[in-house]
């Protein structure tokens, strides 16, 4: 994933929840990717740093939200994020994952990247 493919989903979350709660992104692309410009002939060293891109792995988190957003709230959130991603995703309740955990840990969600293992790229995974 992209820098900008990471903002234009945190940016669609934040608009969606607006002050109610709060976003992390559990996330970073910290890999540059260079590019030679165009029509420049072969040798002459690697290209200049073009963009950045982070990779993601299966059942990966990438976004968390958390403080009194209500369940659908946060599910349409996150639907608009999966919207911006290149890659398939779903939502994970943090309340429904752990066993025995309290009715106010619902109030939390999370994205989670799920990579097929037949290679074919899957979206992110968010808890509640």
């Amino acid at each position: 994933m992209t820098a900008n493919q990471i903002e234009a989903a945190r940016r669609a979350i934040s608009r969606k929840v607006k002050r109610i709660g709060q976003v992390w992104t559990r996330v970073f692309p910290d890999v540059s990717v260079s590019k030679k410009p165009a029509e420049v002939r072969m040798g002459k060293g690697k290209g200049a740093p073009d963009h950045w891109v982070c990779r993601v792995q299966a059942n990966r988190m990438i976004f968390e939200i958390g403080g009194n957003v209500p369940r659908e709230l946060a599910q349409q959130a996150f639907a608009l994020a999966a919207a911006k991603l290149p890659i398939k995703t779903k939502m994970v309740d943090r309340a429904a994952t752990t066993p025995g955990a309290p009715a106010a840990a619902a109030s939390t969600a999370a994205a989670v990247a799920d990579i097929a293992a037949s290679g074919e790229a899957t979206k992110a995974v968010a808890a509640l």
